[in-house]
């Protein structure tokens, strides 16, 4: 598993990473008594079922069963290989690799056309920046962004810049650097005509580089600043690049949200920079399309709350309404901004400045259904009784779709009072809706703890022994001297095999000196079964102090069950020999003690 890196490496890399700050850069982590939890990667759910042991350095979820330690998270967090994930740690907490390390991975999953991609993407963005801070070409980008209301300093934390207006000079610049231009063109980097000639797919534009979560370069949009079509050019598709997935400036933003507790999602990447200038650091952007539900999923995992911040046109609000439903439907809190019609966050900032932007716009941002109800009364003349009635029936629906019973009955007290209606009959039609729409009432209480009731429900489902052989092997997983008083006392002889399994290493790993640590023990174990297995036993909530008598009675419990099966066994044997000799009567009375001792042990279990 660790190639060429001693094990003594991997494991001061890995100790030296704490897990809450490495998953918490995936999911947002809320802590709740000695674990932290937060919404699972790795599925689908609304209720935190995933948590993460500051102690153990450990996570599991208690929905998908997934779990392991900081480098088992990124392996399936990001698709890395062993050597990458200890790389990625490695470079986090300044460990020095050796370069043969750094630059050996004979699987890696990026592939190395990928790998010549980003080189390509990297080189580009540094090109660009420099010829419009640098060069006299560059001059006319440069000052079309001063012209925007871009300043130096935002021109350079975005790394934007600018394609010249040539042909062939991007296509020099990249075979020089040794890329080949029809990989290039398969990149999105280039375009080619029908006689073969290369060029620049981006030249006249201003630059926008577009980067992953890990600040990897994967894209490039273009902003035409001469005549030219279409005004915004993206790079296109590829394995690197799939808008759907990637949101702008989530890398930079990524702390930024974490601390606000909250995302302001514009539609595109001019807005986000100049809302960024403007103060607003937890802003980020769809790239020209509609929020995708991964997209969504996405913002979830970090954030309870998103306003959405679109154009203040009737497509603008559309798209914000679409947004806000796919949010919604995510488990987020959304707030809603309002501009005055026909105005862009960017139009805002430039007539209005950035205090007015942050208090007026974003500081008031509407919640969900109450921007509907404004944006409902346009559609409808509330003179008419018709349309009066229209509209009620259409906020009822929406108001239908919230969870929290507070929220509801503002609501409906607002329809009640303008309209005068009664609260019952409101209430009653929002009942009928909800129930037809699935809806319950979602309280937040318990909702961490949810996951830990399930655990031990379960636990009580199971027979008495196999519930004495985790509890015991929970307690030899934490300290060595249990460990040591099992292995003299019943050694491998547990009942289920995986436990017997978990113990032979157990054994040997503390043969070997090492302390108790999950985080490192896994790590041992060949089996994805097994560690998963060995990730849910670690996480059980065992009390911090448990006296030999205990341990005794575990025992006991596991002794009993291998006697009792051990008698059963030995009359099934007799029974056989009855039967052999031909003496049924024989063979019925130990039949009927079989049966009798098989319905002790379901009671005993």
């Amino acid at each position: 598993m660790s190639g060429h890196l001693p094990e003594e490496t991997i494991d001061e890399i890995r100790r030296s990473n704490d897990i809450v700050d490495v998953v918490g850069e995936y999911v947002q982590l809320k802590k709740q008594g000695r674990n932290y939890f937060g919404l699972c990667p790795f599925h689908g759910e609304k209720t935190p079922s995933f948590s993460v042991s500051l102690d153990k350095q450990i996570f599991h979820c208690f929905g998908c069963g997934k779990g392991g330690n900081a480098i088992t998270f990124l392996i399936e967090m990001e698709g890395y290989t062993f050597i990458q994930a200890i790389r990625h740690l490695a470079d986090k907490s300044g460990y020095h690799l050796p370069e043969e390390v750094r630059s050996s991975d004979s699987s890696q999953s990026s592939s190395k056309e990928d790998q010549t991609v980003l080189d390509a993407n990297n080189w580009l963005m540094k090109l660009y920046h420099h010829l419009l801070r640098n060069t006299k070409e560059g001059k006319e980008g440069y000052a079309y962004l001063i012209e925007r209301g871009f300043t130096d300093e935002i021109i350079d934390r975005f790394q934007l810049g600018y394609a010249p207006n040539s042909k062939d000079f991007v296509v020099r610049f990249l075979e020089k650097k040794g890329f080949h231009p029809q990989a290039m063109v398969k990149a999105g980097l280039l375009s080619v005509n029908d006689h073969g000639e290369y060029s620049d797919r981006f030249r006249g534009r201003v630059i926008f580089p577009i980067r992953n979560h890990l600040g990897k370069t994967v894209a490039f949009g273009g902003r035409a600043i001469f005549d030219q079509e279409p005004k915004y050019l993206n790079s296109p598709e590829t394995e690197l690049f799939q808008k759907g997935k990637l949101l702008y400036n989530f890398d930079l933003a990524r702390s930024a949200i974490r601390k606000k507790g909250s995302v302001i999602l514009f539609e595109g990447y001019v807005d986000v920079i100049a809302a960024n200038q403007a103060g607003v650091e937890n802003g980020i952007g769809t790239l020209g399309t509609s929020i995708t539900e991964q997209q969504a999923k996405l913002i979830r995992r970090y954030v309870d709350q998103a306003i959405v911040c679109y154009d203040g046109d009737r497509p603008g609000i559309e798209a914000s309404l679409k947004a806000a439903k796919l949010l919604m439907k995510t488990g987020c809190q959304v707030k809603m901004a309002r501009l005055p019609d026909g105005m862009d966050p960017d139009d805002y900032i430039k007539a209005y400045g950035a205090e007015r932007f942050q208090n007026e716009v974003i500081g008031a941002s509407d919640t969900y259904v109450a921007f509907i109800m404004r944006h409902l009364r346009k559609e409808f003349n509330l003179n008419l009784e018709g349309d009066r009635i229209t509209y009620v029936e259409k906020v009822l629906k929406e108001v239908a779709t919230v969870d929290r019973a507070i929220e509801r009955e503002h609501y409906l007290q607002e329809l009640a009072n303008e309209f005068e209606l009664s609260m019952d009959t409101l209430k009653d039609e929002v009942a009928k809706l909800s129930k037809r729409q699935g809806k319950r009432d979602n309280t937040k209480e318990n909702r961490y703890t949810n996951s830990i009731q399930r655990q031990n429900s379960e636990a009580k489902l199971l027979p008495a022994f196999h519930n004495a052989e985790r509890a015991l092997l929970a307690y030899m997983l934490r300290d060595a001297t249990i460990a040591d008083k099992v292995q003299h006392e019943l050694g491998g002889n547990f009942n289920i095999s995986d436990h017997q399994v978990i113990v032979t290493y157990l054994y040997a790993y503390f043969e070997e000196g090492n302390e108790p640590d999950a985080s490192l023990f896994i790590e041992k174990l060949p089996d994805p079964d097994l560690r998963s297995l060995v990730i849910q036993l670690a996480m059980m909530h065992v009390q911090d102090d448990i006296s030999d008598r205990e341990i005794n009675d575990y025992i006991r419990l596991i002794r009993a069950e291998q006697s009792d099966k051990s008698d059963i066994r030995s009359l099934q044997e007799q029974q056989k020999d009855a039967e052999k000799r031909n003496d049924p009567i024989k063979a019925a009375e130990i039949a009927m003690q079989i049966l009798q001792m098989k319905k002790d042990l379901k009671k005993q279990h």
